[in-house]
Protein backbone atom coordinates (compact mmCIF):
# COMPACT_ATOMS: atom_id res chain seq x y z
CA UNK A 1 0.00 0.00 0.00
CA UNK A 2 2.81 2.32 0.89
CA UNK A 3 4.41 1.64 -2.50
CA UNK A 4 1.24 2.58 -4.28
CA UNK A 5 0.97 5.86 -2.43
CA UNK A 6 4.62 6.61 -3.14
CA UNK A 7 4.16 6.04 -6.85
CA UNK A 8 1.09 8.31 -6.95
CA UNK A 9 2.90 11.13 -5.11
CA UNK A 10 5.89 10.88 -7.41
CA UNK A 11 3.63 11.04 -10.45
CA UNK A 12 1.84 14.15 -9.15
CA UNK A 13 5.20 15.86 -8.50
CA UNK A 14 6.47 15.23 -12.00
CA UNK A 15 3.25 16.51 -13.61
CA UNK A 16 3.33 19.73 -11.58
CA UNK A 17 6.93 20.45 -12.70
CA UNK A 18 5.96 20.24 -16.40
CA UNK A 19 3.11 22.67 -15.98
CA UNK A 20 5.40 25.32 -14.36
CA UNK A 21 7.55 25.80 -17.48
CA UNK A 22 7.16 29.40 -18.82
CA UNK A 23 5.95 29.56 -22.32
CA UNK A 24 7.99 32.24 -24.14
CA UNK A 25 6.24 33.66 -27.13
CA UNK A 26 7.96 35.86 -29.65
CA UNK A 27 6.30 39.26 -30.03
CA UNK A 28 4.57 39.81 -33.29
CA UNK A 29 6.44 42.04 -35.71
CA UNK A 30 4.67 45.36 -36.08
CA UNK A 31 2.74 45.47 -39.28
CA UNK A 32 3.90 48.09 -41.70
CA UNK A 33 0.97 50.02 -43.13
CA UNK A 34 1.10 50.38 -46.88
CA UNK A 35 0.44 53.98 -47.85
CA UNK A 36 -0.97 54.41 -51.31
CA UNK A 37 0.77 57.42 -52.87
CA UNK A 38 -1.29 59.05 -55.63
CA UNK A 39 0.58 60.79 -58.38
CA UNK A 40 -0.85 64.29 -58.91
CA UNK A 41 -1.79 65.10 -62.47
CA UNK A 42 0.06 68.09 -63.92
CA UNK A 43 -1.86 71.30 -63.48
CA UNK A 44 -2.96 72.80 -66.74
CA UNK A 45 -1.83 76.39 -67.02
CA UNK A 46 -4.58 78.36 -68.67
CA UNK A 47 -3.34 81.67 -69.99
CA UNK A 48 -5.85 84.42 -69.35
CA UNK A 49 -7.37 85.85 -72.48
CA UNK A 50 -6.33 89.39 -73.26
CA UNK A 51 -8.89 91.85 -72.04
CA UNK A 52 -9.65 94.91 -74.13
CA UNK A 53 -11.33 98.10 -73.03
CA UNK A 54 -13.49 98.08 -76.15
CA UNK A 55 -13.88 96.53 -79.60
CA UNK A 56 -11.77 99.23 -81.22
CA UNK A 57 -8.71 98.36 -79.12
CA UNK A 58 -9.20 94.71 -80.00
CA UNK A 59 -9.47 95.60 -83.68
CA UNK A 60 -6.25 97.61 -83.57
CA UNK A 61 -4.36 94.83 -81.81
CA UNK A 62 -5.66 92.30 -84.35
CA UNK A 63 -4.83 94.19 -87.53
CA UNK A 64 -1.97 96.57 -86.68
CA UNK A 65 0.70 94.20 -88.04
CA UNK A 66 -1.14 93.86 -91.36
CA UNK A 67 -1.53 97.63 -91.64
CA UNK A 68 2.19 98.12 -91.00
CA UNK A 69 3.06 95.46 -93.57
CA UNK A 70 0.88 97.22 -96.16
CA UNK A 71 2.59 100.52 -95.31
CA UNK A 72 6.01 99.02 -96.07
CA UNK A 73 4.79 97.68 -99.41
CA UNK A 74 2.49 100.45 -100.63
CA UNK A 75 3.49 103.60 -98.69
CA UNK A 76 0.04 104.13 -97.17
CA UNK A 77 0.30 105.21 -93.50
CA UNK A 78 -0.68 102.39 -91.16
CA UNK A 79 -2.57 104.96 -89.09
CA UNK A 80 -4.79 105.82 -92.06
CA UNK A 81 -5.40 102.18 -92.94
CA UNK A 82 -6.36 101.31 -89.35
CA UNK A 83 -8.54 104.39 -88.91
CA UNK A 84 -10.39 103.68 -92.15
CA UNK A 85 -10.82 100.04 -91.18
CA UNK A 86 -12.22 101.00 -87.77
CA UNK A 87 -14.59 103.57 -89.25
CA UNK A 88 -15.77 101.60 -92.27
CA UNK A 89 -16.18 98.25 -90.47
CA UNK A 90 -17.53 99.47 -87.14
CA UNK A 91 -14.42 98.06 -85.42
CA UNK A 92 -15.02 94.75 -87.18
CA UNK A 93 -18.66 94.45 -86.15
CA UNK A 94 -20.34 95.78 -89.29
CA UNK A 95 -22.29 93.50 -91.59
CA UNK A 96 -19.84 93.85 -94.48
CA UNK A 97 -16.86 92.91 -92.33
CA UNK A 98 -18.65 90.03 -90.59
CA UNK A 99 -20.35 88.53 -93.66
CA UNK A 100 -17.85 89.48 -96.36
CA UNK A 101 -14.55 90.34 -94.63
CA UNK A 102 -14.87 93.74 -96.32
CA UNK A 103 -13.30 96.21 -93.88
CA UNK A 104 -13.12 99.26 -96.14
CA UNK A 105 -16.53 99.47 -97.76
CA UNK A 106 -15.09 98.96 -101.23
CA UNK A 107 -17.84 98.50 -103.79
CA UNK A 108 -17.76 96.08 -106.70
CA UNK A 109 -16.93 98.45 -109.58
CA UNK A 110 -15.10 96.11 -112.00
CA UNK A 111 -14.81 93.33 -109.41
CA UNK A 112 -15.17 89.78 -110.75
CA UNK A 113 -14.87 87.95 -107.43
CA UNK A 114 -17.47 87.06 -104.79
CA UNK A 115 -20.02 89.76 -103.98
CA UNK A 116 -22.42 90.83 -101.28
CA UNK A 117 -25.31 93.29 -101.52
CA UNK A 118 -25.75 95.93 -98.88
CA UNK A 119 -27.68 99.17 -98.39
CA UNK A 120 -25.35 102.17 -98.47
CA UNK A 121 -25.86 105.41 -100.41
CA UNK A 122 -28.44 103.43 -102.34
CA UNK A 123 -30.38 100.30 -101.52
CA UNK A 124 -28.84 96.93 -102.37
CA UNK A 125 -25.46 98.15 -103.61
CA UNK A 126 -22.79 95.65 -104.66
CA UNK A 127 -19.73 95.23 -102.43
CA UNK A 128 -16.66 93.05 -102.70
CA UNK A 129 -16.43 89.88 -100.66
CA UNK A 130 -13.18 88.28 -99.46
CA UNK A 131 -12.20 84.90 -98.05
CA UNK A 132 -10.15 86.50 -95.30
CA UNK A 133 -9.80 89.99 -93.85
CA UNK A 134 -6.15 90.19 -94.92
CA UNK A 135 -7.26 90.23 -98.54
CA UNK A 136 -9.47 93.21 -97.78
CA UNK A 137 -6.43 95.10 -96.47
CA UNK A 138 -4.43 94.23 -99.58
CA UNK A 139 -7.28 95.26 -101.88
CA UNK A 140 -7.52 98.57 -100.02
CA UNK A 141 -3.85 99.22 -100.78
CA UNK A 142 -4.31 98.34 -104.45
CA UNK A 143 -7.50 100.38 -104.66
CA UNK A 144 -5.65 103.55 -103.61
CA UNK A 145 -2.45 102.96 -105.56
CA UNK A 146 -4.07 101.92 -108.86
CA UNK A 147 -6.52 104.82 -109.27
CA UNK A 148 -5.39 108.17 -110.62
CA UNK A 149 -7.76 110.16 -108.43
CA UNK A 150 -5.80 109.04 -105.35
CA UNK A 151 -2.39 109.78 -106.86
CA UNK A 152 -2.18 113.08 -104.99
CA UNK A 153 -2.28 111.25 -101.66
CA UNK A 154 1.18 109.83 -102.24
CA UNK A 155 2.67 113.31 -102.47
CA UNK A 156 1.95 113.74 -98.76
CA UNK A 157 4.50 112.71 -96.17
CA UNK A 158 3.69 109.34 -94.63
CA UNK A 159 3.80 110.98 -91.22
CA UNK A 160 1.20 113.60 -92.20
CA UNK A 161 -1.96 111.66 -91.39
CA UNK A 162 -4.07 114.83 -91.39
CA UNK A 163 -3.21 115.56 -95.01
CA UNK A 164 -3.97 111.95 -95.93
CA UNK A 165 -7.33 112.03 -94.14
CA UNK A 166 -8.39 115.23 -95.88
CA UNK A 167 -6.97 114.07 -99.18
CA UNK A 168 -9.13 110.92 -99.10
CA UNK A 169 -12.27 113.03 -98.75
CA UNK A 170 -11.15 115.46 -101.44
CA UNK A 171 -10.49 112.54 -103.83
CA UNK A 172 -13.99 111.20 -103.25
CA UNK A 173 -13.38 108.15 -101.08
CA UNK A 174 -16.38 108.99 -98.87
CA UNK A 175 -19.39 111.28 -99.08
CA UNK A 176 -19.46 112.08 -95.35
CA UNK A 177 -18.36 115.72 -94.95
CA UNK A 178 -16.85 114.90 -91.55
CA UNK A 179 -14.91 111.90 -92.84
CA UNK A 180 -11.46 113.52 -92.40
CA UNK A 181 -12.25 114.70 -88.87
CA UNK A 182 -13.46 111.24 -87.91
CA UNK A 183 -10.27 109.61 -89.16
CA UNK A 184 -8.07 112.18 -87.43
CA UNK A 185 -10.01 111.78 -84.19
CA UNK A 186 -9.50 107.99 -84.23
CA UNK A 187 -5.80 108.33 -85.01
CA UNK A 188 -5.20 110.76 -82.19
CA UNK A 189 -7.42 109.04 -79.64
CA UNK A 190 -5.78 105.64 -80.12
CA UNK A 191 -2.33 107.02 -81.05
CA UNK A 192 -2.33 105.16 -84.35
CA UNK A 193 0.45 107.41 -85.65
CA UNK A 194 2.80 105.45 -83.38
CA UNK A 195 2.53 102.55 -85.85
CA UNK A 196 3.69 104.88 -88.64
CA UNK A 197 6.62 105.85 -86.47
CA UNK A 198 7.56 102.19 -85.92
CA UNK A 199 7.68 101.59 -89.68
CA UNK A 200 9.51 104.79 -90.61
CA UNK A 201 12.03 104.69 -87.78
CA UNK A 202 14.60 107.46 -88.16
CA UNK A 203 12.77 108.75 -91.26
CA UNK A 204 9.73 109.70 -89.21
CA UNK A 205 9.14 113.44 -88.98
CA UNK A 206 6.23 114.66 -86.94
CA UNK A 207 4.08 117.21 -88.76
CA UNK A 208 2.39 119.90 -86.71
CA UNK A 209 -0.05 122.49 -87.92
CA UNK A 210 0.34 126.21 -87.28
CA UNK A 211 -2.23 127.48 -84.82
CA UNK A 212 -4.38 130.53 -85.44
CA UNK A 213 -5.32 129.68 -89.04
CA UNK A 214 -8.57 128.09 -90.22
CA UNK A 215 -8.17 124.37 -90.82
CA UNK A 216 -10.44 124.04 -93.85
CA UNK A 217 -12.23 126.11 -96.45
CA UNK A 218 -15.49 125.27 -98.20
CA UNK A 219 -15.44 125.99 -101.92
CA UNK A 220 -18.17 128.36 -103.15
CA UNK A 221 -19.23 129.42 -106.64
CA UNK A 222 -16.49 131.38 -108.42
CA UNK A 223 -13.61 130.02 -106.35
CA UNK A 224 -10.37 128.89 -107.95
CA UNK A 225 -7.28 127.42 -106.39
CA UNK A 226 -5.48 130.62 -107.25
CA UNK A 227 -8.03 132.87 -105.53
CA UNK A 228 -8.07 130.68 -102.44
CA UNK A 229 -4.27 130.58 -102.33
CA UNK A 230 -4.13 134.39 -102.50
CA UNK A 231 -6.72 134.69 -99.74
CA UNK A 232 -4.83 132.48 -97.31
CA UNK A 233 -1.32 133.39 -98.48
CA UNK A 234 -0.20 129.96 -99.61
CA UNK A 235 0.74 128.74 -103.06
CA UNK A 236 -1.46 126.80 -105.45
CA UNK A 237 1.07 123.96 -105.25
CA UNK A 238 0.72 123.86 -101.46
CA UNK A 239 -3.06 123.71 -101.77
CA UNK A 240 -2.78 120.83 -104.21
CA UNK A 241 -0.34 118.97 -101.99
CA UNK A 242 -2.39 119.55 -98.84
CA UNK A 243 -5.52 118.18 -100.51
CA UNK A 244 -4.11 115.49 -102.76
CA UNK A 245 -5.18 117.32 -105.91
CA UNK A 246 -3.56 116.46 -109.24
CA UNK A 247 -5.21 119.35 -111.13
CA UNK A 248 -6.96 122.66 -110.43
CA UNK A 249 -10.55 121.44 -110.74
CA UNK A 250 -12.85 122.30 -107.81
CA UNK A 251 -16.48 121.59 -106.96
CA UNK A 252 -18.90 123.71 -104.94
CA UNK A 253 -19.07 122.49 -101.35
CA UNK A 254 -15.67 120.81 -101.52
CA UNK A 255 -13.65 120.99 -98.30
CA UNK A 256 -10.07 122.13 -98.73
CA UNK A 257 -7.33 121.93 -96.15
CA UNK A 258 -5.56 125.27 -96.04
CA UNK A 259 -3.27 125.00 -93.02
CA UNK A 260 0.43 125.18 -93.78
CA UNK A 261 2.44 122.63 -91.84
CA UNK A 262 5.79 122.56 -90.12
CA UNK A 263 7.99 119.56 -89.31
CA UNK A 264 9.66 118.73 -86.02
Amino acid sequence: MKKVLLIICLGCFLFSCKTRKTVVTKPDKPKTEEVAVKEDKPIEVVKPKKVYANDTEKYIDTYKAIAQSEMKLYNIPASITLAQGILESGSGNGRLSVKANNHFGIKCHSWTGAKIYHDDDKKGECFRKYKDAKYSFRDHSLFLTDRKRYAGLFKHKKSDYKAWAKGLKAAGYATDRKYPQKLISLIERYKLHEYDKEVLGDDYKKVEYIEGKPATYTVVKGDTLYSISRKYKITVKELQNLNGLSDTALSIGQQLQIEPTVEN
